[in-house]
């Protein structure tokens, strides 16, 4: 009888293959989601300054205070995600800082700022 079947040398050839198909895909993937929760941290940010100036429209100075922000003006929760945490610096009454801490394996990205000129750094983050 003549049986056929899958020889060990077919399976290792396909195990090798699917091998070297992960080694590519798992490293894009995890620079696709990287880059999805950097767009999720920038979005909190411009929300952030969105909310400050219309604070400051109302009251004459920016907000000190992250909770009355949130509370009044729908800035997002301090907790962006697992990933980042963003909270803010007020210089002066005409002036703040706003930074997205990147947490855990965002961590690597680093962090993102925003002030009240809209200016936006580090540029190359940003720019992604």
């Amino acid at each position: 009888m003549n049986e056929r079947g899958i020889t060990l040398i077919e399976l290792l050839v396909v195990i090798v293959i699917v091998g070297i198909l992960a080694a590519i895909a798992i490293p894009v993937y995890n620079g696709y989601t990287q880059r999805a929760r950097r767009a999720d941290a920038k979005t909190a940010l411009q929300q952030i300054r969105a909310a400050q100036e219309m604070w400051k429209a109302e009251k004459g100075s920016y907000s000190v205070s992250v909770a009355e922000l949130q509370t009044t003006m729908g800035a997002p929760a301090t907790s962006i995600s697992s990933y980042y945490d963003w909270d803010f610096t007020v210089l002066n009454q005409n002036s703040f800082t706003a930074r997205a801490q990147a947490l855990g394996s965002q961590a690597t990205d680093g962090n993102l700022f925003i002030n009240h000129l809209g200016q936006q750094w580090p540029a190359n983050l940003w720019a992604k």
